[in-house]
């Protein structure tokens, strides 16, 4: 039997990467699934990856008004919803000589004030015992040279995490942390031989994830499988940070 027969997920990011990965797994697993992102032809890709009931919308999570449209959007199914995957991010290099405000705003903009704008606006329309997944990063908790406004938001995430599990435990609504390591998305597939080679040396199991291995780990934490975890964080990094 599906684990998720009858449920309404929306994943945020899911035009691509990790976001569609998760996406593709919750759909297989009988949720209807909502994509969001902000290239159309992107998510026009995706859904025909996905299939099934896929639908995407196309929207900034910046924008208070591309919140609001998802928001409707989810709303005039009338069936509320159950799942909450938040996969949006960016991560540029600044160290901390080069870090302008701009840098700063774009990184925490996206990672981070539109994380909790999201959440915001689509919990009132989540129903008792559902679950959120934010996909943090093990950054959160490394110091990776010139990524420090990167690292930082993705700390955020994992903060959040903690007080949104405490303000909405009344409900039942689970939320937990999803932390990878190197994943071999296609943004990663740009490094040279020679970064994937050192990044593959840091890890015990000797190699980067996949998308799909992030994903497995997201349908966990957003099924009843995992009913009794709340507020954690799983890291999915081949125990990079664990050893």
């Amino acid at each position: 039997m599906s684990k998720l027969n009858g449920k309404i997920a929306v994943v945020t990011g899911g035009g691509s990467g990790i976001g569609l990965a998760t996406a593709k797994r919750l759909a297989a697993e009988g949720a209807t699934v909502l994509v969001t992102g902000r290239r159309q032809a992107e998510l026009d890709r995706a859904v025909a990856e996905i299939g099934g009931a896929a639908v995407a919308v196309q929207g900034d999570l910046t924008k208070a008004a591309d919140l609001a449209r998802l928001h409707a959007a989810i709303a005039a199914r009338g069936e509320g919803l159950d799942i909450l995957v938040y996969s949006s991010g960016v991560a540029d290099v600044a160290p901390l000589a080069e870090i302008t405000a701009a840098h700063f705003d774009k990184i925490f903009d996206i990672n981070v004030r539109a994380m909790v704008l999201t959440v915001q606006t689509l919990v009132p329309l989540m129903r008792e015992g559902s679950a959120i997944v934010l996909v943090g990063s093990i950054a959160g908790v490394i110091g990776t040279p010139g990524y420090g406004v990167y690292n930082a938001s993705k700390a955020a995430v994992r903060s959040w995490a903690r007080t949104w599990t405490t303000e909405l435990s009344g409900r039942g609504i689970r939320v937990n942390t999803l932390s990878p390591g190197p994943i071999d998305t296609a943004m990663m597939a740009a490094a040279t031989e020679e970064v994937r080679a050192g990044l593959a040396a840091q890890i015990p199991l000797g190699r980067m994830g996949r998308p799909e291995e992030v994903a497995a780990a997201a349908l966990f934490l957003a099924s009843d499988e995992s009913s009794y975890i709340a507020g954690a964080e799983l890291c999915i990094d081949g125990g990079m940070t664990q050893v």
